[in-house]
């Protein structure tokens, strides 16, 4: 870590599978809303969870990390077994006067390889993340920093925006909003979003006609 605290309170789960980022890079090619209706409209997370760094889209697996209220410990120990693709996907319970999130974790964040990082809580400095083009989604904005003092839990199943998010799920983010899809389900996923896409093509097809005639 690049801070001095102890982090024994923060539980770390053994080694889990991600999904393989080729396969969410295929499906990121097609927007979170199209996604999210071949999905039947599952997966799809709150839209209280927003772009805070405007024009950025994201795609990655998702290393999740649930954390005190205003406390970003479990955040900066979950950077230490963070992968390059990763996308810290964090349950802050919805506590938005307290960023846990900022431009010191996003530095880090940026040389690790992290493709974006989702907060159910707050962040603050989103003109830097914006400037190092990390793709941020967050409840609430403030400049009240943090606390460091755990508990917190990286690597277990978690709930952020409404939605379960499991170790190594896929997570897809564009202006729109943002989609999970389940590891084991990328293939069939893909597939539902390209029968999707030629059902709309055919009605964008069918409208234009209508209006030629």
């Amino acid at each position: 870590m690049f801070i001095t605290a102890d982090t024994a309170n923060i539980d770390i789960a053994a080694d889990w599978q991600r999904a393989p980022l080729d396969k969410i890079s295929r499906l990121a090619e097609y927007p979170v809303a199209l996604i999210g209706d071949a999905q039947k409209r599952m997966g799809l997370m709150s839209a209280a969870l927003r772009l805070v760094t405007p024009g950025l889209t994201m795609a990655g697996t998702i290393l999740p990390i649930h954390a005190r209220e205003g406390d970003n410990l479990a955040i900066h120990r979950a950077l230490d077994d963070a992968r390059p693709g990763d996308v810290l996907v964090v349950n802050g319970h919805g506590e938005t006067s307290r960023a846990v999130f900022g431009d010191i974790l996003g530095e880090i964040c940026t040389s690790r390889g992290i493709a974006g990082v989702v907060i159910d809580g707050s962040t603050r400095d989103v003109d830097e993340l914006t400037a190092m083009k990390l793709p941020v989604y967050a409840r609430g904005i403030s400049p009240a920093g943090p606390w460091k003092n755990g508990p917190g839990r990286v690597g277990y199943p978690i709930a952020c925006g409404h939605v379960v998010c499991n170790p190594g799920d896929a997570i897809i983010g564009d202006s729109d909003g943002l989609v999970v899809i389940p590891r084991d389900d990328l293939d069939a996923a893909l597939e539902r979003t390209i029968a999707q896409e030629q059902t709309e093509q055919r009605m964008r097809e069918a409208i234009r006609a209508a209006v030629d005639s």
